[in-house]
C-alpha cells in the first residue's frame, strides 16, 4: 500500500473484490502483505524495567527474522466461506527450541460487507478493507517477564513516509478501557491506510482483563539498513520504492503479559481509500441523551410548576 495505490495497482477510485483482495492477500502475505512488510519478531527483557513507557521497553535479545521462518501449506487453512487464511511458521533454525511447542501466526481476512468482529477491538470494517490479526501463541520467552514487539516496513509515498495520526474518543464500548484510534495514511485524499487500537491481548477471549498496551515508534525512512525485496512489492509497485518502518511493542514491565498464558494478540485493519469513520455507539449516544436531556426536564418540569402556581394565584377573588 501506497500513495500512488490507485496508479500502482490500476483500481482508479474502485476497491477490489474481496475475493480478488483475498487472493492478494494469500500471495503477499505473510511479506509485502499490500506493501507493509513484517520483517522482525522482537524479543525485549523487561525484567528491571520500572518506566512503563520506556522506548525501547527493555534489553533486546537478538530478534527473529521472518525470512528464516518455514511457513505452513495455506491450502490447509483457507476458508472461502469468511473469505481468511492462516500463515503459521516458525524459525527453520532453532537450537535453544523456544518454538517447540510454539507459533507465530499471521490470519488474514477480506470483508464483503461492513460490519464488526466479534472479538475485541472490533474495528469497524468495509468490503473496501482486511484484517490482519497476529498471534504468538506457545512460544517459549527467553526471559520471566519477556516483551514482544513487531518491527514493520511500509512503503512511503515519494520521499515521505505515511502519516500517522492519533484520533482519541470518548467511546469505549467495543475496546473497553481503550480511547484512542492509530493510523497511517497514505496521501491526503487519502488513497490508503492502516488503522489498529493501541491494545494487544494475552488471552484468546481478549477481555479487559487481559488488554496490554500497544506503542508505535515513529515512522522513519528506512536508510540505515537494506531492506529485502519482496516479489510482490516489486511486481505491484517496481523495484525502486522508497520504504519506511516503525516498531510496536505489546506490554509492559507491570500487569498482564506474555508469560501468563504464553498467548499474544494483535490485530489492524487495512484498505484503500478512505478509513471508515467510528461514530459514537448506542449505548454512548443513550448516556449522552439522558444526561444532556435531565437537566432539560427538570427545567421543563421547574417552568410548568412556576406557570400552574401563578395561574391558581390569578385566579383568586379578593372578598374587598
Amino acid at each position: 500500500m501506497r500513495g500512488s495505490v490507485e496508479r500502482g495497482w490500476g483500481w482508479g477510485r474502485c476497491a477490489p473484490s474481496p475475493l480478488l483482495l483475498l487472493t492478494l492477500l494469500l500471495f503477499a502475505a505473510p511479506f509485502g502483505l499490500l506493501g507493509e512488510e513484517t520483517r522482525q519478531l522482537l524479543e525485549f527483557d523487561s525484567t528491571n524495567v520500572s518506566d512503563t513507557a520506556a522506548q525501547p521497553p527493555g534489553r533486546p535479545y537478538p530478534p527473529y527474522s521472518l525470512a528464516d521462518f518455514s511457513w505452513n501449506n495455506i491450502t490447509d487453512s483457507l476458508d472461502p466461506a469468511t473469505l481468511s487464511a492462516t500463515f503459521q511458521g516458525h524459525p527453520l533454525n532453532d537450537p535453544t527450541r523456544t518454538f517447540a511447542n510454539g507459533s507465530l501466526a499471521f490470519r488474514v481476512q477480506a470483508f464483503s460487507r461492513s460490519s464488526r468482529p466479534a472479538q475485541p477491538p472490533r474495528l469497524l470494517h468495509t468490503a473496501d478493507t482486511c484484517q490482519l490479526e497476529v498471534a504468538l501463541v506457545g512460544t517459549s520467552p527467553r526471559g520471566n517477564r519477556s516483551l514482544f514487539g513487531l518491527e514493520v516496513a511500509t512503503l512511503g509515498q515519494g520521499p515521505d513516509c505515511p502519516l500517522m495520526q492519533e484520533q482519541h474518543s470518548i467511546d469505549d464500548e467495543y475496546a473497553p478501557a481503550v480511547f484512542q484510534l492509530d493510523q497511517l495514511l497514505w496521501g491526503s485524499l487519502p488513497s490508503g491506510f492502516a488503522q489498529w487500537r493501541p491494545v494487544a491481548y494475552s488471552q484468546k477471549q481478549g477481555d479487559r482483563a487481559s488488554a496490554l498496551p500497544c506503542h508505535a515508534s515513529p515512522l522513519h525512512p528506512a536508510l540505515a539498513y537494506p531492506l529485502p525485496q519482496s516479489p510482490i512489492v516489486r511486481a505491484f509497485f517496481g523495484s525502486q520504492n522508497n520504504f519506511c518502518a516503525f516498531n510496536l511493542t505489546f506490554g509492559a514491565s507491570t500487569g498482564p503479559g506474555y508469560w501468563d498464558q504464553h498467548y499474544l494478540s494483535w490485530s489492524m485493519l487495512l484498505g484503500v481509500g478512505f478509513p471508515p469513520v467510528d461514530g459514537l455507539s448506542p449505548l454512548i449516544l443513550g448516556i449522552m441523551a439522558v444526561a444532556l436531556g435531565a437537566p432539560g426536564l427538570m427545567l421543563l418540569g421547574g417552568g410548568l410548576v412556576l406557570l400552574l402556581r401563578h395561574k391558581k394565584y390569578s385566579e383568586y377573588q379578593s372578598i374587598n
